[in-house]
């Protein structure tokens, strides 16, 4: 990874680049295991609201052979959280129809978030024997593959669902993040600039983005792309800690330090925000 120097006197400017390279990668190291960031997802809290879901359980009452309502009302508590609920209807659903591919990938879904990975492959391998055409499918194993450390099964089904015209942002961001992890920066900032014009208000892509058009040394498009997901959702960690970056390759270590203290007090865990304000307090 090559970074231009911008600045003279040849020390300063060694140990500058080297701390760029090592905190840029970092980062990018960072990011692949993220779930906000590894991963785009839009939850509808009004979907698992009670007020529908009591509505729900009236269209239930009134249709009790139905599997698509049961398929609805488990998507309604698994947005709620109840998942043991909405485990038990979409089996029902299942049940009631044997063929009923998206409710294997919600149950998947459901598997996935009570940590049962296996599970959810095996859903989603079943919904896609069912469906070859359906993307929901390829992107969701493809994100347990990726989180697996499956790389290239992962790619595999990114790929193919985009083959299949998918409009769904996360199989371009989610490529994006493994041909970034490759260090084939200019086709993830393809990818991710395909998922921002699907999801124009998705902050990831954009710190996705950034980091690599970062990696380029392209610090302009970098600093603005992180700036936008500041301004789309002030409350992510990374994306403040990805603006002080922008000013510490600056030297601005004040501006800095108090960016990386915001994201360390939304993420006290987020490791890059609290190196970097280890090397920057007190400036």
């Amino acid at each position: 990874m090559q970074l231009a120097l911008t600045d003279n006197g040849g020390r300063h400017n060694k140990q500058r680049l080297t701390l760029s390279v090592l905190t840029i990668a970092a980062m990018l190291a960072v990011v692949g295991c993220q779930t906000a960031t590894g991963e785009l997802t839009v939850l509808d809290k009004a979907q698992g609201s009670e007020e529908n879901i009591a509505s729900l359980n009236g269209v239930i009452e009134r249709n009790p052979r139905d599997p698509e309502a049961y398929n609805v009302r488990g998507s309604a508590f698994g947005q709620a959280g109840r998942y043991n609920e909405a485990l038990g209807d979409f089996d029902t659903a299942i049940k009631l129809n044997p063929g009923f591919y998206q409710a294997y990938a919600n149950r998947a879904l459901i598997w996935r978030s009570i940590g049962e990975p296996s599970k959810a492959v095996a859903d989603y391998n079943r919904a896609i024997q069912l469906n070859p055409q359906y993307d929901a499918a390829y992107i969701g194993r493809g994100n347990l593959y990726r989180k697996a450390g499956k790389t290239n099964q992962a790619f595999r089904d990114f790929e193919k669902a985009i083959q299949l015209d998918t409009t769904d942002p996360r199989a371009y961001h989610s490529r994006g993040l493994l041909y970034q992890s490759r260090k084939q920066h200019r086709f993830a900032i393809e990818d991710f600039s395909t998922a921002l014009s699907l999801a124009p208000d998705a902050v990831a892509p954009y710190n996705g983005r950034g980091l690599s058009y970062l990696a380029l040394d392209d610090e302009e498009n970098a600093f603005s792309d992180f700036n936008t997901a500041i301004k789309l959702d002030g409350k992510v960690a990374e994306s403040w800690a990805n603006q002080a970056l922008i000013y510490e390759r600056r030297g601005e270590k004040k501006r800095a330090s108090k960016s990386y203290a915001r994201a360390v007090q939304l993420d006290p865990n987020y490791q890059p925000a609290r190196n970097g304000l280890n090397r920057t307090r007190g400036s």
